[in-house]
């Protein structure tokens, strides 16, 4: 009886040892500090969990550069940022300790806002000044397209505004979702209207911690 060459390799790997998995992340996180330390890591991510689902979270050496819900599909956002930034994407969790765990406590209601540093770039003219301005709506309360489009210094460009929002590169971090249409309808959002709702929802639970010295104001980005 002749054994197939494919039922040999089966056989052969088979038999070789399980991959531990905390062995492989452990060189994996070597071999990301090595990338990073020899100027071959250029975008660095990883996924946090969230009461919204998994969150994409992509860093360059000037800052958190994206936060990519589920439904963006992360591949297609990790692709862009290959194509945008550089193609030196590696999944480094340790770089992105800091932007996590200020994350978790966010949605834990222990957070009004975020002490990180942002890199803007995916975003430019009036787009990145509405982002920039995006940052001084406070925790807890919501404004209108209008008034961001007026803060912006351009007050007609209502929808442009609104599409500077929609495109926001750092939902989450850059409260986008704390601006509304002026009749009280939601608009549109990167992960929905359900979970600009419940960010919403979440923070009007919590809005009364914000003046009892719950951590976090908001690092404001300088404009370009």
């Amino acid at each position: 009886m002749t054994t197939s060459p494919e039922a040999t390799d089966s056989a052969l790997f088979a038999a070789l040892p399980e991959v531990d998995a905390d062995a492989e992340r452990r060189l994996h996180a070597r071999l990301a500090g090595s990338a990073a330390e020899a100027g071959l890591l250029d975008v660095a991510y990883r996924t946090v969990d969230s009461p919204l689902g998994p969150l994409l979270l992509a860093a360059t050496g000037e800052g958190l550069v994206r936060v990519a819900y589920a439904r963006e599909d992360h591949d297609r956002v990790l692709a862009q940022l290959a194509r945008q930034i550089s193609p030196r994407v590696l999944r480094a969790p340790a770089r992105l300790d800091v932007a996590a765990r200020e994350i978790e406590e966010y949605f834990a209601g222990r957070r009004v806002g975020f002490d990180l540093a942002l890199d803007l770039r995916l975003s430019a003219g009036f787009r990145r000044t509405v982002l920039v301005h995006l940052t001084d709506i406070a925790y807890g309360t919501t404004t209108s397209y209008a008034a961001v489009a007026a803060a912006a210094g351009n007050p007609r460009a209502v929808r442009a505004a609104g599409t500077a929002c929609a495109t926001n590169p750092l939902p989450v971090v850059v409260p986008c979702h704390r601006v509304v249409r002026s009749d009280g309808t939601l608009g549109q959002y990167a992960g929905g209207t359900d979970a600009k709702r419940s960010l919403l929802s979440l923070e009007a639970l919590r809005a009364d911690h914000a003046e009892t010295g719950v951590p976090g104001s908001a690092t404001r980005p300088e404009p370009a």
